[in-house]
């Protein structure tokens, strides 16, 4: 473009950082890399990288994601990643200056992930978020507004049923929120709401599952329509139960 001097600009880099949660043994998790080089090594980190020249800063979360876990392609391709926010600050990365693009994803439990080698990645695990320590960069910043929005979603969005299995009981969908929330809710209460709102959920025809404990099996659910819960599962104010 006539005009336009692109040298009057010193450059810089632009990453990704991912905050991949799920919930295991009643606790919300993070999926986390060891890294294996420098600045950091043998420091825990968000799963991320380098954008390429020719890459859109979605697709990079999802190649860097499969590159430092082994996550299958499948399960990459199939994870909704939303966007968080853009990390600017210009001694945020001791390399050189990095602007990183934050996403937040949520998964049903699965294996343990098992890191290719790749990247800067040398071991990857999921870490109960209240036990990860100190993390490498501004990570520990981007964990905690990924929890805190992931948190919010929950109260507006049908974004908790991505922490479920294809099918799952109300039971399962009820500790997802008490899990990302920390707090308990009134089961009555929260399976009156969950059934009231509007394509939240849909019934899984003749399926069932034991639940471990007395009675009958536990009807199964499936994700439904709805983007947005209308009107909105808001968690309890302290001292209250939903």
């Amino acid at each position: 473009m006539k005009g336009y001097d692109p040298h009057a600009f010193e450059p810089f880099a632009v990453t990704v950082d991912l905050a991949v949660f799920t919930v295991r043994g009643g606790a919300l998790n993070v999926l986390l890399i060891r890294r294996g080089q420098d600045p950091y090594a043998g420091a825990w980190a968000l799963p991320g990288g380098f954008l390429l020249p020719r890459e859109s800063a979605e697709t990079a979360a999802r190649r860097e994601l499969a590159e430092e876990t082994g996550l299958a392609e499948a399960v990459v391709a199939a994870l909704h990643l939303e966007q968080l926010r853009t990390y600017s600050d210009p001694d945020r990365d001791p390399r050189m200056r990095v602007v990183s693009v934050a996403f937040a994803a949520l998964v049903p439990d699965m294996p343990e992930p098992v890191a290719e080698g790749g990247g800067d990645a040398a071991q990857a695990r999921w870490v109960p978020v209240g036990e990860t320590g100190p993390l490498a960069f501004d990570h520990a910043r981007i964990l905690s507004d990924a929890r805190s929005r992931i948190g919010a979603k929950l109260e507006y969005t049908c974004l908790a049923t991505g922490f479920c299995p294809p099918e799952f009981t109300l039971g399962e969908l009820q500790s997802v929120y008490e899990t990302v929330w920390d707090t308990a809710l009134d089961r009555p209460n929260f399976r009156r709401k969950v059934l009231a709102t509007p394509g939240f959920v849909e019934a899984v025809p003749g399926a069932a599952r034991l639940t471990g404990g007395r009675g009958k099996p536990a009807a199964l659910y499936r994700a439904g329509p709805a983007t947005a819960l209308h009107p909105p599962l808001l968690r309890p104010t302290e001292g209250h139960a939903q």
